[in-house]
């Protein structure tokens, strides 16, 4: 039932009777229009917000966003690029000095690293959009194993980004990189120190795993953190070739 009532307000909305910056009616008087619960009323505005089409303001109710706030949201480029032995890739202001732990992998990192349970150098960054506003966590996790390879990791592993594919190619890796994206609900602590607003917008989380290319071993897990409500991902694509299609042996007839 709550999912008819937010398509009808997603409709109502998209048909301008209600205007961006306008509040939607009250969760009292929702309830009195659907003649549904209350309970059905918050997951149709919770839908709502996941639609990004509204966001909650304590103490003042449900908003109606912008029509274009997507289109204004923050471009986050995630390209890589490198010319010889010079890796590059996209500036990121730093709101402070990176923290650099010593942690034990588990989770999604520990997965795509095929290292659980195994130790690995972490530094963490908290990055600045100065125009939008945006706030990003990033985390780069060093395998103790890696550093093992490539002592110079754990010397500076503070370095740029950049730097590291350096040195992981200097040390004759030939890189191959892989980005899983998945979005969640933030937690109370990511809500503070990325200053979100009080509503259901989810984070967007990117893995980003650099591999040798040779023997397929996973060397480095970036992950960033970035609101969806105020954020978009932009990949580079480039296409590969099609595997060859087996063509399936045909079985000799039984006598």
């Amino acid at each position: 039932m709550y999912m008819v009532v937010a398509r009808e307000l997603a409709n109502e909305i998209k048909e301008g009777r209600y205007e961006p910056g306008q509040l939607l009616p009250s969760e009292n008087e929702l309830v009195e229009m659907f003649g549904v619960g209350k309970a059905t009323v918050r997951q149709a505005v919770a839908e709502l917000r996941g639609m990004g089409l509204v966001y909650s303001r304590q103490g003042k109710g449900v908003i109606v966003r912008e029509r274009d706030s997507a289109a204004r949201s923050l471009r986050v480029d995630r390209s890589i690029q490198r010319a010889g032995k010079v890796w590059q890739m996209p500036d990121m202001t730093e709101v402070e000095p990176p923290a650099v732990s010593r942690i034990t992998l588990d989770g999604m990192p520990a997965a795509l690293l095929d290292q659980a349970d195994q130790d690995a150098i972490s530094v963490d960054r908290l990055i600045h959009d100065p125009e939008s506003g945006a706030r990003m966590a990033h985390r780069m996790l060093i395998p103790m194993a890696t550093a093992a390879d490539t002592p110079s990791l754990a010397e500076v592993p503070t370095a740029p980004v950049s730097d590291l594919y350096r040195q992981l190619s200097d040390a004759g890796h030939a890189l191959a990189f892989t980005e899983e994206v998945t979005a969640r609900t933030p937690f109370p602590d990511e809500r503070s120190t990325l200053q979100l607003v009080p509503d259901a917008s989810p984070l967007l989380i990117t893995y980003r795993i650099t591999s040798d290319a040779d023997n397929g071993r996973p060397l480095l897990c970036e992950e960033l953190r970035a609101p969806a409500a105020t954020c978009r991902l932009s990949f580079p694509v480039t296409p590969t070739k099609a595997a060859a299609k087996r063509t399936p042996r045909s079985r000799p007839a039984s006598e």
